[in-house]
């Protein structure tokens, strides 16, 4: 996915996103999207709720929040296996510009609620090593 088409899809996600059906979505579709998935959407989450992040930066996570919330996606959401690689697409992309301000703190809250779900059996390894690898590189 291009720059272009990440924006087009943050942009048309903005519509979306509301507190409220960010958290209906987690919670009826949390588990069949699976842990890397709600990993995410959470960091993103809690970021946003963090007063010091700017306004820019708050734009794009609320894309890619609402990019997750949209009912309906490029590939639906009810697809076994690949329903939700485009929200990842979007969300990975969003983690990325917005990873210097995912911190401790917003990764301990993210995996206690991710606990609260998946009852401490979800992996973040692998999202918390490209975060670590990207405010490396900055």
């Amino acid at each position: 996915m291009d720059e272009g088409q990440l924006q087009e899809k943050l942009e048309k996600g903005k519509r979306f996103y509301s507190s409220e059906k960010f958290w209906g979505k987690v919670r009826r579709y949390g588990k069949k999207a699976g842990g890397s998935v709600v990993y995410s959407v959470l960091l993103l989450y809690y970021t946003l709720q963090k007063p010091e992040v700017p306004k820019k930066t708050k734009a794009t996570i609320i894309g890619a929040l609402g990019y997750f919330i949209l009912p309906l996606d490029l590939i639906p959401d009810v697809a076994a296996g690949v329903g939700y690689t485009d929200d990842l697409t979007v969300i990975g992309a969003a983690l990325i510009q917005v990873a210097m301000y995912i911190d401790e703190e917003t990764k301990e809250k993210a995996k206690e609620k991710l606990s609260d779900w998946f009852g401490g059996h979800a992996d973040t390894t692998a999202i918390d090593q490209q975060l670590l690898q990207e405010t490396d590189d900055e």
